[in-house]
């Protein structure tokens, strides 16, 4: 198939600004660039000068979506449950953007009569397999085009291409960053930081700025896993969020500075801004600590490490996936209370969590005159919680032969060496 009208994902950013004319000049396809504003700028995006600059090189519509509350809701606030780290550490910032984004460019495929959408992303990276498993997910039928991965042009020669074209661009040669933000954090790669010994300079942090000096509380609420206020005050998610990065960032903490492993198979030196996300990870699982039973906690535990290479490796609309988040989300009916956060300068840390469906009960846990613990059975419990180790060190470990002996009395060995026959040891 051919195809005749594309939606691009449009960033307003160099690479799809350039892309907008590449696809007409090289592809003969009607294109409509298509923003969606997840938080990006710091929420601030202007929607007239992205719309401007993609009918300035060429677009015959173009669109900006604001999907902040969508965001935070249907993509953040899962993660968020899920404790998503991937290999750890990393909350899944740009990761968790793209299904959303390839949710809106084939919603407006649909409704403008496309037959393909197209990306701006290279060969190398995460994002190309997220935009285009996710749209085979939700539309095997349209064409993907990944004009960046085809032309082959170096940064020079894209901001040489759109002088050549008169497209509006704000790159220069001098800018080697490569930025992704939205309402869960910051990403920041390229440039000297390519090199994974050199220490990132102080000018490509923004929201981890440190700048307070005294210690401070923060108690983030939580309604069945959802934050839902922030010091007593209740909030919207966007409005929470944005809340705790400022707090934190404010402080200099929420920084990543990492070696990951890519889909595609390469090692990338990766540095990113999460106070935000980071933080509210840090308290949605201290506070799923008093409020998860044992078998479940220690259950999910070893399932969100798989939730969040799901994410990363671009398979959020997939069948594990969903039931993973049927399972996440059944794990969370009781994660309701309050966490308190201790933020001081490069520091967050938790000093307190309380909850009305807490599974921490003082009685059984002092040691004082309210202990309400029967320490008697205590005996049998221990008794029989080693009976297997006990039964298996008798006959067949360390106390073996000692147990032997006892057990036989003196002269048993002549005894048995008669009975049984030449050599014959006792076993």
């Amino acid at each position: 198939m051919v195809a005749k009208r594309v939606v691009l994902a449009y960033s307003g950013g160099l690479d799809t600004s350039v892309a907008v004319r590449w696809l007409i000049e090289q592809q003969h396809v009607e294109v409509i660039a298509l923003a969606v504003d997840v938080g990006q700028d710091g929420g601030s995006i202007d929607q007239a000068a992205i719309v401007e600059r993609a009918k300035a090189a060429g677009a015959v519509e173009a669109a900006v979506v604001d999907a902040r509350e969508e965001f935070a809701g249907e993509y953040c606030v899962p993660a968020l449950k899920a404790n998503a780290l991937y290999e750890g550490r990393y909350p899944l910032v740009s990761a968790l953007s793209r299904p959303l984004i390839v949710k809106h460019l084939v919603q407006a495929a649909h409704e403008h009569g496309a037959d393909a959408v197209a990306h701006g992303c290279t060969g190398k990276g995460n994002d190309q397999v997220r935009f285009e498993v996710s749209t085979r997910a939700l539309d095997p039928s349209l064409e993907v085009l990944a004009p960046v991965r085809s032309w082959g042009m170096t940064r020079e020669q894209s901001i040489l291409y759109a002088y050549d074209h008169g497209i509006p661009i704000t790159a220069t040669k001098e800018k080697v960053y490569s930025i992704d933000d939205n309402l869960w954090g910051r990403a920041i790669e390229c440039g000297e930081m390519e090199d994974p010994w050199a220490v990132p300079p102080p000018g490509v942090w923004s929201l981890t700025r440190p700048g307070a000096t005294e210690p401070r509380d923060l108690v983030i609420g939580f309604e069945h896993g959802v934050p839902v206020s922030v010091d007593g005050r209740a909030l919207g998610l966007v409005d929470v969020i944005e809340t705790v990065g400022r707090a934190v960032g404010s402080y200099g903490w929420g920084r990543l500075d990492m070696v990951e492993n890519r889909r595609v198979g390469i090692k990338s030196r990766e540095t990113y801004e999460c106070p935000a996300s980071l933080a509210l990870i840090l308290a949605h699982s201290d506070l799923e600590s008093i409020t998860l039973e044992r078998d479940l906690a220690r259950e999910k535990a070893r399932l969100e490490p798989r939730y969040a290479e799901l994410v990363y490796d671009g398979l959020w609309f997939s069948p594990l996936k969903q039931a993973l988040d049927a399972f996440v989300d059944t794990s969370q009916q009781h994660v309701t209370g309050e966490v308190r956060l201790r933020l001081e300068p490069n520091s967050c840390t938790v000093t307190g969590r309380r909850s009305p469906d807490s599974l921490y009960d003082y009685g059984l846990a002092t040691y004082d005159d309210a202990d309400s613990f029967n320490h008697e059975d205590s005996a049998g419990f221990v008794r029989l919680w080693g009976l297997s180790v006990e039964t298996w060190s008798a006959r067949q470990g360390p106390g073996r032969e000692a147990t032997w002996s006892a057990r036989q009395g003196p002269g048993r060995e002549k005894e048995w060496s008669a009975r049984q026959g030449p050599g014959r040891e006792p076993t």
